[in-house]
Formats: C-alpha cells, sequence, structure tokens
C-alpha cells in the first residue's frame, strides 16, 4: 500500500511576501484619504452639511483603530487564517451596506463595519510582517512599506478618479479591495493559534476609551457642543484609569502589561504617532491649501503626489537594507525633514513647498513602517506578537487623529497654513524619539 507524502510548498521570496502582505494592508488607507474626496458629492446625495457629513471619516478612523487593535489580539488566540477570514466578512458586509444605504444612519453603520473589518486586514499584515525569520523580516518590510507607499501617496488621486468616473459610494468602500491580498496572504499565513479566551472586559475598556477619545480629538471639526465634549472628556478619563486598574489585576490580558513595560516598544509607539500625526496634517492641509487657496483640482493634486509615493518606496527600500540603528537614523533623518518642510509650506503657502512637504511626510510614514515595526517586533514575544502590532498600529492612528485635529483645530483661528506649522511639532517629536532611542532590539543587520 502507497503512502501520501504530503508536498510542502516553498516559503514564499521575501519580495513575494511583502508584496502580498502590502496588498492586504494598503486599501486600508483608501478608508479615509480617498474617501475624503468624495465627501462633497456625498453631502450633496443625502442631504447634509459638510459638517455633518465629516462623521463619515470619523466613524471610520473610530473603527479601523479599534477593529486593529481587537483584531490584533484574534491572531493571537484563533491564528491568523481565521481572525482574516472573519475580518473579510465583515468588509464585505460593511462594503455592501455603503453600497446600499438610503441615509445618513445605514451609511455610517456600513463604513462601521467596513472599518472594522479592515482593521483585521491591517492588524494581520502588520502582524505577519513581524513574526517571520528575523533574517528575512527586514526584506520582508521593506517591500511591505514601498507598497504601503504608494497607496498612500495615490489615495487622493484615486479617490477623485473614482468619484468622477464612477460614484462616490465606490470611493467609500474601496478598501475592500484587501480582499485582493487576503487571497494572496492566506498562503504565507500561520496556522498555529495561541489559544485561550479573549479578555472581554480589557477589549470593551479598551474600545470604550479608544472610541471616545478619538470623538474627542476630532471635536472641534466636528462643531461638537461643549457639554458633549466635557462628557466625552470625562468618559475617556474614567474608561482610561479602569482601563489601568484592569491590566494591573490581569496581565496577560487583552492589553499585556509586559508591553507597557517594554522601552524600545513604547518609543517605536511614539515616534510612528507623532509621525502619523505629521502625514495626517499634510493630508488635512495640503488639499484645503492648494484646492481652495490655488484653484487646483483634486486630480491635480493626487498626481502632483504620485513622485513622493515613488521616493517613499525607494526610501521604504532602503530602510529594509539597514542595520536597526541605520534605520533609526533614517527616520530621524525624514521626520525633521518633514518638520521643517510643514513650517515652510505652512508659512508661505507656495505649491511646491506644500507638495514637498506631503512628500516628504510620506518618505517618513513609508520608513516608519518599516524601521518601527521591526523594532516593536523584536520588543514584543511572539505569543503576543498579535496584540502588540494591534496596539502599535493603534497607537499610530491616534497619532493621526492628533494631527488631523491639529490641524484643524488651529484652522478656524489662524488659518490652514499657520495650522500645518504648529503640527509640524509632532514629526519633530518623531525625530527626537528616534535619534534618542538606544538599543532597539537584537535583529542582525538586514540585507
Amino acid at each position: 500500500m502507497s503512502t501520501v507524502v504530503p508536498i510542502e510548498r516553498p516559503a514564499p521570496t521575501p519580495r513575494s511576501a511583502g508584496l502580498r502582505l502590502g496588498l492586504l494592508f494598503g486599501p486600508s488607507i483608501f478608508g479615509v484619504s480617498a474617501a475624503g474626496v468624495a465627501l462633497p458629492a456625498a453631502a450633496s446625495t443625502l442631504g447634509i452639511t459638510p459638517s455633518t457629513a465629516a462623521w463619515i471619516l470619523t466613524v471610520h478612523a473610530l473603527a479601523l483603530g479599534v477593529g486593529t487593535a481587537l483584531f490584533g489580539r484574534l491572531v493571537d488566540t484563533w491564528g491568523a487564517r481565521r481572525a482574516l477570514l472573519t475580518g473579510s466578512v465583515v468588509l464585505t458586509a460593511g462594503a455592501v451596506v455603503c453600497l446600499l444605504a438610503p441615509d445618513l444612519g445605514t451609511l455610517l453603520a456600513g463604513r462601521f463595519l467596513l472599518a472594522a473589518g479592515s482593521g483585521a486586514m491591517t492588524s494581520g499584515a502588520v502582524t505577519m510582517t513581524a513574526a517571520g525569520d528575523p533574517q528575512r523580516r527586514g526584506a520582508v518590510l521593506a517591500w511591505f512599506g514601498a507598497v504601503v507607499a504608494v497607496f498612500a501617496g495615490s489615495a487622493t488621486l484615486v479617490g477623485g478618479m473614482v468619484t468622477a468616473a464612477v460614484t462616490w459610494r465606490v470611493a467609500l468602500v474601496l478598501p475592500v479591495l484587501s480582499l485582493v491580498g487576503v487571497a494572496l496572504s492566506l498562503r504565507v499565513a500561520p496556522t498555529q493559534r495561541g489559544g485561550g479566551r479573549v479578555d472581554v472586559v480589557g477589549a470593551v475598556l479598551l474600545t470604550l476609551t479608544a472610541a471616545a477619545g478619538l470623538v474627542l480629538l476630532q471635536a472641534p471639526a466636528l462643531r461638537l457642543a461643549v457639554p458633549a465634549v466635557a462628557a466625552l472628556a470625562v468618559l475617556v478619563v474614567a474608561a482610561a484609569a479602569a482601563l489601568a486598574r484592569w491590566v494591573r489585576r490581569t496581565p496577560e490580558g487583552f492589553v499585556p502589561r509586559a508591553l507597557l513595560g517594554s522601552g524600545p516598544y513604547l518609543r517605536a509607539a511614539a515616534a510612528g504617532a507623532g509621525v502619523f500625526g505629521g502625514l495626517f496634517a499634510a493630508m488635512y492641509a495640503a488639499p484645503a491649501l492648494l484646492v481652495t487657496g490655488r484653484g487646483w483640482s483634486v486630480l491635480a493634486v493626487g498626481a502632483a503626489l504620485l513622485p513622493g509615493a515613488a521616493l517613499s518606496a525607494v526610501a521604504s527600500r532602503l530602510a529594509g537594507r539597514l542595520t536597526p540603528s541605520g534605520g533609526r537614523l533614517l527616520l530621524a533623518t525624514a521626520a525633521a525633514a518633514t518638520a521643517l518642510a510643514l513650517v515652510a509650506a505652512g508659512l508661505t503657502a507656495a505649491p511646491g513647498l506644500v507638495v514637498g512637504a506631503a512628500s516628504l511626510a510620506f518618505v517618513a510614514f513609508s520608513t516608519a513602517q518599516v524601521v518601527l515595526t521591526a523594532q516593536a517586533a523584536a520588543a514584543v514575544a511572539p505569543p503576543q506578537r498579535g496584540a502588540g502590532m494591534g496596539l502599535l498600529t493603534l497607537t499610530f492612528m491616534v497619532g493621526g487623529a492628533v494631527g488631523s485635529a491639529t490641524a484643524g483645530g488651529f484652522t478656524g483661528a489662524f488659518g490652514v497654513g499657520p495650522a500645518l506649522a504648529v503640527a509640524a511639532v509632532l514629526p519633530l517629536a518623531a525625530a527626537v524619539v528616534a535619534v534618542t532611542n538606544g538599543s532597539a532590539g537584537t535583529d542582525p543587520p538586514r540585507g
């Protein structure tokens, strides 16, 4: 009787793995950047004001951050395959609801589902890039960062083209393109599961803290009344305090206490938050300065940003080839250059400087994806890697919300340009953290 010997497929090359995982993560960026272009058309169709339409972005940012943290923990307990497949169902359901929504309330519900499912894609992609062999991790991250940078740089152009050529509804559901990445990434998804139960209490407390905090940051743009802002502030403080107590009582819970005591991990989170803050501020201000101030079309803005996306892809590849200390130096340089460019662009509003500042923000963003993911991965124990990467991405998203809220909040008082200059403090802080980072782990030189 013959014995059937299973055929083992060879592991994908770093380039193949990075491209697959980049296609899994990249479309999530369209949920905010590309969707923002579609807001005027959506507001007109639904008969709502522009400030009310801002909830379409706010709900997405909120659910994306929460979904990233939740599914990151589920990757640890369920395994990457099951988490990705579950997220795919949620993502698809959200897209269908958005496409068929007759009113704003239904549309917001669809966007929430869409973003939560997109969170599964982002956390799964980042966790899998961090979980591989340390000898290959840098190369995988380099290709991953290059793909993500292209998505970031082309989001405005793609959103404008889809809105003009098809409909704003399709522009709102572009994150569903991550399903292509799911199909390609299941081959590289690890099958093992960590087991155990999900810490429901910790998950609820983190969700409540993050959700209330993100809405509070967007309060100026949403024009919330003072009592609502005060209630949100109280809720954030109360939920954060309850979460801190729960983490002390449950060290292996939804938020592993070991992560909060890891210096390299916390510094990676802080630096990434500053870089994302600079990028989101640039993405808020650049269209206003160029479209409203200079009469550019949205498509022209998107086309002008494409060279920056290409440059950021090159920076990502370079970061993947450097040693950890070299990568941090490159990140510090890119973040500092972004800060200076944001100040120059904000004070002069010169189109070339505005495009240059946004392009440098892309470079810092793509470099941070490679350098900081590797740094955090080296600081997190494998059984907690999904939770660690999910919380890391959530922190980056909160930093982005701070950037857009800072730019939006100061715009009303001082104008878009000066507000952009103020937001430069975020990438500057990231540069300081990166350059003073010290030892970040034991990863070998990359190449």
